[in-house]
């Protein structure tokens, strides 16, 4: 099967990342063609619009990958809002849509806001990606100055936090320093896999009750 791009027609095989030079016009257009349509994702950046149509294994990793955010942050009683789906632009630069983004420190700042004015109101703390096609870059972030990005790629959550100018790899997150959240993510997507989300879910509340 093969992808279709034109005025009239988008359309992309599972897993198929597609790259377009154009304007920011252009970008507009396309994202007014998609509507309110999940998929394919679209991003521009640098005179360049990308197109990704997940695979089907893409959104059960988010979702559970988005629970243990939320798990964690209960556990350590953290006041937080989450998005999904949520498109980030900034006229001209860039525009991207994370998979999920918390706002922790920030979350009252855009408290029952039903639109986000980037680049007046703060960027999202976290961050959290799946990435199978090599359609993310840690970089497109850095427009947005996210303090935090969760990268899962090749089964391994990569943490990298703002430093300065650049992201840097880092071995823990900042807003969960005392807890090895690669280790949790990779034993609850195991449990996932093997039985289901809500079983993973149900055994990381039991093992953080236990630990405290």
């Amino acid at each position: 099967m093969f992808a279709v791009v034109t005025p009239d027609t988008i359309h992309l095989p599972p897993g198929a990342v597609v790259r377009l030079p154009g304007s920011w016009q252009d970008y507009q257009a396309l994202n007014e063609q998609l509507g309110d349509r999940s998929s394919p994702r679209i991003k521009y950046r640098d005179g360049e619009i990308l197109l990704m149509a997940p695979l089907p294994e893409y959104g059960p990793k988010v979702s559970v990958i988005a629970d243990v955010v939320k798990v964690l942050l209960d556990c350590l009683g953290r006041e937080y809002e989450a998005f999904t789906p949520i498109t980030m632009e900034l006229p001209q630069k860039s525009g991207i849509e994370p998979d999920y983004c918390f706002y922790i420190e920030n979350w009252e700042a855009i408290a029952g806001k039903d639109r986000i004015n980037w680049g007046v109101d703060p960027s999202p703390d976290l961050v959290v990606e799946i990435d199978i096609t090599s359609y993310t870059d840690v970089n497109d972030y850095l427009h947005y100055r996210v303090p935090e990005v969760w990268l899962f790629r090749k089964n391994q959550l990569v943490i990298y936090r703002l430093q300065g100018d650049i992201y840097t790899v880092e071995t823990n997150s900042r807003y969960f320093p005392n807890i090895n959240v690669s280790e949790v993510v990779t034993e609850s997507l195991k449990i996932a896999y093997e039985r289901n989300t809500s079983a993973a879910i149900r055994e990381l509340r039991r093992k953080l009750a236990s630990e405290n």
